[in-house]
Order: structure tokens, then C-alpha cells, then sequence
């Protein structure tokens, strides 16, 4: 047996119920940077067509028109902003949804570094004071109750005040989403407060911290991975009066290394379809990439229509 037998080999498949609940809401304006490269257009294009987006193109004009041909796209109805490079791609965007031009801030084919650059910038307008982090919404392949995991792409290795932010971003894009009462798991290598584990305490610290800061969830930690997902595991160490153990909805993770392997897992081992989106701005943003299958970059857009909820 190599590593590779632990792959999953089911195609990612958006979940039809979040696309639904994306196109229930008005179609927001999405300005996407440095749009003139296949993966960007194409999502936009499958986006539009299933009434989630309005795209607002920014780049080179001959790049976006060439690739809009090549896919039989008319795009003349929408925005085009003519853009040389991709900070100055990255900085257009970021200010016509900072200006109110556009509701949702897409990455397109430029560097996460410069795309992000440009959406912390102050001239940009999109900071709001709170912290920027990125919550994945995950889909098993079955189509039944997904899970949310913070931070697993943005910040390295926050705070306890930017996972306090977490907890309150990702509690409201669950309830956003329908859930009545979110349940978020702080996630460390014990469910016992253990000063040899850092991420132990922290965990015990937000937990208290979440009964009167975000009374409208159930927050547990710190618990180990075994007691978020497995309610066999739960029954067997005694901890089924805990509210969240072995049915939560989010996990808040200590730092990106964990985060990322943990999204990564129940994507290439799972099989599940990720939908990714930084919440603390003015407006979402979509950290596109370029290993995303098209079925994850519609998740995607779908999610930030359902977080920006304009009416339709």
C-alpha cells in the first residue's frame, strides 16, 4: 500500500443545496482581478450562467476579450476595467468594491501575495476593523451535513483575539446558512486543558470566553479531532454532555498547518467539495486557485452570495 491508496477518487460535486441558497439571493456584482486567464473566466462564466454572479472583469482588455472567445462568451452587458499588471489588477479590484462598485472581491490569475496586498490595503477602503479570516465550507461527497473549518489559508498563527473573530465570523456564515444553533469545536491534541499543549489552553480560554461573547452557539474546547467528528468516540470517553463533541458544525483551528492539512484531508481523502471564503472585510473575498475543480470554485461564488445576502 503507498500513500495514494488513502486518495479518494470521487469528483468533488458543488452541493446543490448551497448553489439553491446562493441563487436565492440577489446576484451580487463580483469584480474579479486580473480575470483574463482560463480558470477565471471559466468559474465566471458556469457562475453567471447559473444566475450567482454578475461579473465586473479587471485586466488586460485583449487578455479577458481572447478568453471570453475562446469560450463563446459575449461579455459586452458587463464591466470591463482595462488593468496593466497584476498589482495594478489587484488594486482596481480591491477599490470598486471598496467604492461600493462591486459586492464580492475574486482572485484571478495573479499571486496571493499581491491580491491580498491590495485587499488589506487602507487606500482599497474594504477594512472594517475586524480581522480577516478564511472559513472553508466543506460538502461530503453524500450531500449531507457539511463542516466549516477556520483558518486554514489566511492567517499562520493567530491570536487568541483573531480566533475570536473566527468564532464569531464562522458562527454567523452557519447561521446565515440556516443552522439554529451553530456548534464550533476549539481543536487541539487533548480535550484536556494541559499547559504542555498550548493549543489546549487556548482552547479552554475561548470556550469561556464564547458563553458570553457569542451566546447564540454552543463553543467547546479544547477537544481533539476523534471527539468533533466520531459520537462513538464521545460515548466511549464519557463526554456526551458535551453540546458539541462529536456533532459540530465548525472547528477552530490553532494555526494554518493544521487547518490546511485538515481541509486537504477531507478533500483529497474524503472526497469533498471545499467552498472558501475570507469574511472581516467590507465585502467577501474569493481566494480562487488554480487546483480548485470548477465544482469548488461554484461553491465558492455561491457561498459569498449567500454571506453578502442582498435581496433579491
Amino acid at each position: 500500500m503507498t500513500a495514494s491508496s488513502f486518495l479518494s477518487s470521487t469528483e468533488p460535486q458543488a452541493p446543490d443545496n448551497l448553489i439553491k441558497m446562493g441563487q436565492d439571493f440577489g446576484s451580487p456584482r463580483v469584480a474579479i482581478a486580473r480575470a483574463g486567464a482560463p480558470l477565471p473566466m471559466q468559474a465566471a462564466k458556469e457562475a453567471t450562467e447559473a444566475d450567482l454572479m454578475i461579473p465586473v472583469f479587471v485586466g488586460e482588455r485583449d487578455m479577458i476579450e481572447a478568453e471570453a472567445a475562446k469560450l463563446d462568451w459575449d461579455i459586452s452587458d458587463f464591466d470591463l476595467h482595462d488593468t496593466t499588471g497584476e498589482e495594478e489588477a489587484g488594486r482596481k479590484a480591491a477599490e470598486l468594491c471598496g467604492a461600493g462598485e462591486a459586492d464580492v472581491l475574486m482572485k484571478g490569475q495573479l499571486h496571493t501575495d499581491v491580491f491580498m496586498k491590495a485587499a488589506v490595503s487602507r487606500d482599497a477602503g474594504l477594512r472594517t476593523g475586524r480581522r480577516f479570516v478564511h472559513i472553508f465550507h466543506i460538502s461530503p461527497p453524500d450531500g449531507s451535513k457539511p463542516i466549516l473549518i477556520s483558518d486554514a489559508a489566511v492567517n499562520v498563527e493567530p491570536n487568541l483575539e483573531t480566533r475570536q473573530d473566527a468564532i464569531r465570523e464562522v458562527s454567523d456564515l452557519l447561521i446565515r446558512l440556516g443552522t439554529g444553533r451553530p456548534k464550533l469545536a476549539i481543536l487541539s491534541a487533548t480535550e484536556s486543558a494541559i499547559p504542555s499543549v498550548p493549543s489546549s489552553m487556548d482552547g479552554k480560554e475561548l470556550a469561556e470566553w464564547a458563553k458570553d461573547a457569542v451566546p447564540e452557539a454552543d463553543v467547546s474546547g479544547p477537544l481533539a479531532f476523534d471527539l468533533i467528528m466520531s459520537p462513538d468516540a464521545v460515548a466511549t470517553k464519557k463526554l456526551t454532555a458535551d453540546p458539541v463533541a462529536g456533532q459540530a458544525d465548525a472547528i477552530i483551528v490553532p494555526d494554518i498547518v493544521s487547518g490546511n492539512a485538515l481541509f486537504k484531508a477531507f478533500v483529497y481523502i474524503g472526497g469533498g467539495c471545499a467552498a472558501g471564503v475570507v469574511t472581516g472585510a467590507k465585502v467577501p473575498i474569493l481566494l480562487t486557485s488554480r487546483a480548485d475543480p470548477a465544482a469548488a470554485r461554484m461553491a465558492s461564488v455561491a457561498l459569498a452570495a449567500i454571506k453578502c445576502a442582498l435581496p433579491k
